[in-house]
């Protein structure tokens, strides 16, 4: 699907503002209401609006403590990669996790009621033979930026 300079102000707008209004979105790309809404409908259809959230702030909610793990694990195999992801994938206190190159596998956000709670983790996942070889933990002290994943990139703004 090609995106011309409206589908991308909309992408754009939505990005921030989900709950605009259908005549408000019209007016801030210069299109009137039935058109730009038709483009919004495209879009939804095509796959690229996946859906429409709310920023929950979590620190509002209960205060937990995020944990960043580098993870080796023993064996570099498919079936070693896909236990080790399937464990992370049924773990609710994993908030983020990629597969990395280099002189280890993996990158993991944790967010866990406390440190403790976090070295709970770890310690079942060594014990379930999950496959861990080592693990490097670095407790965040302060976050410097954090950027939204469903911000449209500037690239394509």
């Amino acid at each position: 699907m090609k995106l011309d300079r409206y589908d991308l102000k909309i992408l754009e707008i939505l990005t921030r503002d989900g709950r605009i209004t259908k005549s408000k979105l019209a007016e801030a790309i210069n299109l009137s209401v039935s058109p730009c809404w038709e483009r919004v409908r495209r879009l939804e259809k095509a796959g690229i609006i996946e859906g429409y959230s709310a920023r929950i702030n979590p620190d509002a909610l209960v205060k937990l403590t995020p944990v960043w793990v580098q993870i080796e694990l023993k064996q570099h195999n498919a079936e070693s990669f896909a236990l080790f992801e399937a464990r992370v994938q049924e773990t609710p206190e994993v908030t983020e996790c990629v597969a990395v190159g280099g002189g280890v596998d993996y990158l993991i956000k944790i967010e866990a009621d406390s440190v403790d709670a976090y070295q709970r983790l770890i310690d079942a996942w060594l014990t379930s033979e999950v496959g861990i070889e080592r693990y490097f933990t670095y407790i965040v002290t302060k976050t410097v930026k954090q950027k939204s994943s469903h911000v449209m990139p500037d690239r394509l703004a």
